[in-house]
């Protein structure tokens, strides 16, 4: 039995590895030719994919459930929140409704993947905005009956900055759990060292 656990244990592990190569972000994208108030927020967005991406490879169950104190969020609560902001900020450009109170559960696998093709669908959109597109871009909100509506402007201290912010903690809670963050990661180039 003990055989068999291993023998899935490897398969799953390596359908993982050969999976992640088709994800989103192993890399940063090459810069736009231009500077647009788009271009400018796809970069960001790149970056954060970029981070996100590394900051969530090879992650094992004990980094998962790791969590600095008893208040805190562990690595996994952290990246369903960064999961829930990713849909924000794809929705913000599309003009979509982000319906208070509904919160999906999904694996860790699926919530990594669906964040980085948000966070990438997001940057493409934005990469080829208009600035009036851009001036158009709303990040909407229902509760019940009551809908708010706030402009892009507060997708750079909202949810972008905060999905930065909690990256940052998965890199510091996986050292913590025993599990640094890959430093062949080039953060500042969006590149990986060969």
């Amino acid at each position: 039995m003990r055989n068999l656990l291993l023998l899935v244990a490897i398969i799953v592990s390596s359908q993982l590895c050969a999976q992640d190569k088709t994800l989103p972000y192993y890399e940063i994208p090459a810069a736009a030719e231009n500077f647009t108030a788009g271009s400018v927020a796809s970069r960001m967005i790149d970056g954060l994919g970029f981070r996100f991406y590394w900051a969530t490879e090879g992650l094992r169950a004990e980094d998962l459930s790791f969590k600095p104190s008893e208040g805190a969020r562990t690595s996994e609560e952290t990246i369903q929140h960064i999961y829930e902001m990713s849909r924000i900020i794809v929705n913000s450009t599309t003009n979509t409704v982000n319906i208070s109170g509904k919160h999906e559960k999904i694996s860790f696998t699926e919530m990594r993947k669906q964040v980085l093709e948000n966070l990438k669908a997001a940057s493409d959109r934005l990469r080829k905005s208009t600035d009036l597109e851009m001036k158009n871009f709303k990040i909407i909100f229902k509760n019940g009956e009551q809908v708010e509506e706030y402009p892009f402007w507060n997708q750079l201290n909202g949810p972008i900055a905060d999905c930065l912010w909690h990256v940052g903690q998965i890199v510091s809670f996986r050292r913590s759990s025993g599990n640094p963050f890959n430093n062949k990661a080039e953060v500042f180039t969006g590149t990986v060292e060969k």
